[in-house]
């Protein structure tokens, strides 16, 4: 165990539960974040929640129809 890891273990034994929880959701978004760094274990795998898909590009096809006049000022008379 290297001297990082020691001294992060001694900190969260000082912390409340709530702020540990706090620290285990911030671990789970770095390793998300950086996934491809990171080789699951194997028991890891089913206790992981996935990080959601993103949804850039979900609604294409859905717009049937745009005006022509859809890029002109709104006119309110």
């Amino acid at each position: 165990m290297t001297t990082a890891t020691k001294n992060i273990i001694l900190k969260l034994e000082t912390l409340p539960e709530s702020m540990v929880n706090e620290v285990e959701d911030f671990i789970d978004f770095l390793k998300a974040k950086h996934s491809k760094s990171f080789p699951k274990a194997g028991s890891e795998k089913t206790n992981v929640v996935e990080e959601p898909k993103s949804l850039y590009g979900a609604a294409k096809g859905t717009i049937l129809y745009i005006s022509d006049d859809f890029n002109e000022p709104i006119n309110f008379y």
